[in-house]
């Protein structure tokens, strides 16, 4: 059973920086994917990042290029998000997701972490 725990979020003014990790478990991950959504009060859950666990193939949604980085550490079969810059816009609870790569750009992957608050005041 594949187990998500997500870690790193909290409360932070507009333009200050927080960093996400998502530490998975129960698997091995080769050719799957790691992506990172959140979910902003009344809106739906949107897209955020992903990164290939065996390969560089990274992915960002518009609003977040050149402020948040993702990155992986393999042997700990963790994912980081890098915030930085961050904007009220940007709050929200922030999910990742483990799956094949289609179904995590698709926003279907079958496992997804429990969720962790980030909240942007201005």
């Amino acid at each position: 059973q594949v187990q998500l725990v997500e870690s790193g979020g909290g409360l932070v003014q507009a333009g200050g920086s927080l960093r996400l990790s998502c530490a998975a478990s129960g698997r091995t991950f080769d050719n799957y994917a790691t992506g990172w959504f959140r979910q902003a009060p009344g809106k739906a859950r949107e897209f955020v990042a992903s990164i290939i666990w065996s390969g560089e193939a990274i992915m960002y949604a518009n609003s977040v290029k050149g402020r948040f980085t993702i990155s992986r550490d393999n042997a700990k079969n963790t994912v980081y998000l890098q915030m930085n810059s961050l904007k009220p816009e940007d709050t929200g609870v922030y999910y990742c997701a483990v799956d094949l790569p289609p179904r995590v750009i698709l926003g279907k992957s079958n496992y997804w972490g429990q969720g962790t608050q980030v909240t942007v005041s201005s």
